[in-house]
């Protein structure tokens, strides 16, 4: 029976490293998470992280409009330099120029005018010449001014933070409200992004309202349109959920050719 008391001493022995243990526990933490860089970076609550360097690899989920959102680029660039047309489908694996290539024959230089007898450059026979008609043409070829658009509020409630150009946590305002609050499109387009592939934004919404014009709805509790999908404005998408912090409301920006506007400058005052 000898051996009774080793084991009652090494059971204690145990107790008693594990007593320290439990005693050490607000000093003791767990290993914080790492992951592999680009967007499945930890990040801090709150924040939007964006995508950068040269190129991007499609993931499911993607579309070129979410892709250019998170790289702060006009999507109608990243379809020119990765020679992609309208309905700009992409695929799991693929990879997008980010950054515009470079075109040597644009770099080459161009022979200078000769001089006429005048001392003046002569004209070149190969200039083509501009007239009002073609001038026109261009003019209306675009998209819809940016006065044709009637921004509404998408929300009801109070503003609790502002938008700041200095602050990338801060590229849109923040709506207070109620959980399952009902969101409504601030102007009338086409849902070209409805998902939550883009962390720090939750549920997210983007509606193209022209080809200069979108706008952004996160942290939603409830999507209620799908991509593809053509919106009024003051038409309901999304109840609403709440932020990182837990707190009710709704994050949401405008971008003008891909660049984040003060979203207040645009709406109506209240």
């Amino acid at each position: 029976m000898s051996h009774v008391p080793t084991l009652l001493m090494t059971r204690l022995a145990a107790v008693l490293v594990l007593v320290s243990l439990v005693g050490c526990g607000s000093a003791w933490k767990a290993p914080l998470e790492t992951r592999s860089a680009g967007d499945h970076r930890a990040h801090k609550s709150g924040s939007y992280p964006s995508i950068g360097g040269r190129t991007y690899r499609v993931r499911r989920g993607d579309t070129l409009y979410s892709i250019a959102w998170r790289a702060g680029k006009d999507f109608r660039s990243l379809a020119q330099w990765n020679r992609i047309r309208a309905p700009y489908t992409i695929y799991p694996g693929q990879v997008i120029r980010l950054v515009a290539p470079v075109r040597h024959a644009q770099t080459a230089a161009k022979p200078a005018p000769r001089p006429s007898a005048t001392g003046h450059a002569a004209p070149s026979r190969h200039t083509p010449r501009t007239t009002a008609s073609t001038t026109t043409k261009s003019a209306t070829r675009g998209a819809v001014p940016a006065s044709a658009l009637r921004w509404a509020w998408p929300v009801d409630g109070p503003l609790v933070s502002s938008y700041s150009s200095r602050d990338a946590t801060r590229q849109g305002i923040k709506i207070g409200g109620q959980p399952g609050q009902a969101v409504k499109a601030a102007e009338a387009g086409r849902v070209v992004y409805s998902g939550s592939g883009l962390i720090g934004y939750g549920q997210l919404i983007i509606i193209k309202h022209n080809d200069n014009y979108l706008s952004a709805y996160g942290h939603n509790a409830k999507l209620l349109v799908k991509e593809g999908a053509q919106v009024a404005r003051g038409a309901r998408i999304a109840d609403m959920g709440r932020s990182n912090d837990g707190r009710a409301m709704l994050h949401f920006e405008i971008r003008r050719d891909g660049r984040p506007v003060d979203p207040v400058a645009l709406l109506p005052r209240r």
